[in-house]
């Protein structure tokens, strides 16, 4: 006789104001103020507010120049998205710990399925206990958390105690828990399905599930069906852990086109940089190292190489690139942008695949930068303990924490 399938345990994990948050850990000066994120304020809309701007109105998605009306005296600040991946990667390293059942949601948030973890970690809200207090720990910023028997209720729970917040869901209680609720809280409504809804005198989640199935079906076809369900706190989905990546890597586009080879190189050692603390953080190393070059009059050329090992050392990954670098036409043509990506991950992540790893600046000496080491002279476990201690003093002070000695000259 088959087994039958073991109940899911699903927790739902959301950064609080996560780019808001991560601009107050970079500057603390701003704790307690009201942080805006987002665009331009002609066109640019909010991607993020803090708790103390959204208290004022201002939340994301509306137009920035209307959070400047409710906020005046907001402090508002440009998105830097490869900040965000940067912590982003460290929080879900965090949660990997835990599960490999990890399902991003955005950068700031996630669903994980803990069914199978509860005999080495204890139970759900233990883990999730765990796992907030770890991500607090290493990287200063709070995440709140919802447990339930599905994604959907754990999704809802996890927005209940925001911020810092934990909320449990017990086996069985999904309905009490939902009953209150607003119909607008079920994934899938908006406003004509509200409005059709209020027509039947349904107004919150307990309302729908007391309604026959058939009737909200007669109503709103199909999807009646699925909100029906949903209303029960009956969610079938299983959580879907991220594809296999293929590639990881980095790219900038200047403000101003760049045409100075010094200047390209610095810009290609930044990038270089922290493409090797991004593949550390998910612990790839990748055997191809792709160089993407777009210049002034928008054409994109691409220069590869590919190694028979992994690398994921900054200086190694510079070299290689500055290498590439010399067989495009930067330095003639003004640039636009400049990309490092590495791929062919094959091999066991993490693993040092038989090559040493040359010094954090190893290329033939240049204005500015570091002389490399003499020819041969590799010491990778070494090259390894200095990555991962710049990878802590990183994670702890941001990406400016532990830099190369010509990029913090530029600041």
């Amino acid at each position: 006789m088959a087994s039958s399938p073991r109940e899911k345990e699903i927790i739902h994990l959301d950064m609080d104001a996560f780019y808001a948050s991560v601009e107050v850990l970079d500057n603390p000066s701003l704790k307690g103020k009201p942080v805006i994120v987002g665009g331009g304020m002609k066109r640019g809309v909010v991607s993020a507010a803090s708790y103390e701007a959204r208290k004022f109105g201002v939340h994301s998605s509306i137009p920035m120049a209307k959070a400047r009306r409710l906020c005046s005296h907001g402090v508002f600040l440009p998105v830097r998205m490869e900040r965000y991946k940067e912590v982003s990667d460290r929080v879900f390293g965090i949660f990997r710990r835990y599960t490999p059942l990890v399902e991003p949601v955005s950068l700031d948030e996630a669903f994980l399925d803990v069914t199978a973890s509860v005999r080495l970690f204890g139970p759900p809200e233990e883990i999730a206990r765990k796992i907030r207090a770890e991500v607090r720990a290493e990287t200063g910023l709070t995440v709140s958390a919802g447990f339930a028997s599905s994604k959907f209720v754990a999704k809802i729970a996890s927005d209940m105690n925001k911020p810092d917040g934990l909320t449990v869901v017990p086996r069985g209680k999904e309905q009490e828990f939902l009953g209150p609720l607003q119909v607008g809280r079920l994934w899938g409504v908006g406003e004509a399905t509200r409005s059709a809804l209020a027509e039947m005198g349904v107004q919150t989640i307990g309302d729908l599930a007391g309604v026959p199935e058939e009737a909200v079906v007669r109503k709103l076809g199909k999807h009646g069906a699925h909100l029906h369900r949903l209303a029960h706190g009956i969610d079938d989905r299983e959580v879907e852990p991220e594809r296999e990546i293929k590639s990881m890597g980095r790219e900038e586009t200047f403000d101003e086109d760049l045409l100075e080879i010094l200047a390209l190189r610095r810009e290609l050692l930044d990038i270089a940089t922290r493409t090797a603390a991004r593949l550390r953080s998910h612990r790839l190393k990748g055997r191809t190292v792709t160089l993407k070059v777009k210049y002034s009059d928008f054409r994109l050329v691409t220069r590869e190489v590919t190694f028979p090992h992994g690398i994921d050392d900054g200086g190694e990954i510079f070299r290689q690139a500055l290498t590439l670098l010399e067989k495009t036409e930067a330095g003639k043509k003004p640039v636009r942008l400049l990309g490092i990506y590495l791929s062919n991950f094959g091999g066991e992540p993490g693993r040092d695949e038989g090559s040493g790893q040359i010094s954090l600046f190893g290329h033939r000496p240049q204005p500015g930068f570091p002389a490399p080491r003499a020819p041969g002279v590799r010491d990778s476990a070494r090259t390894a303990k200095l990555n991962e201690a710049v990878d802590r003093i990183r994670g702890k002070y941001g990406e400016k924490g532990a830099r190369p000695g010509t990029l913090a000259e530029e600041d």
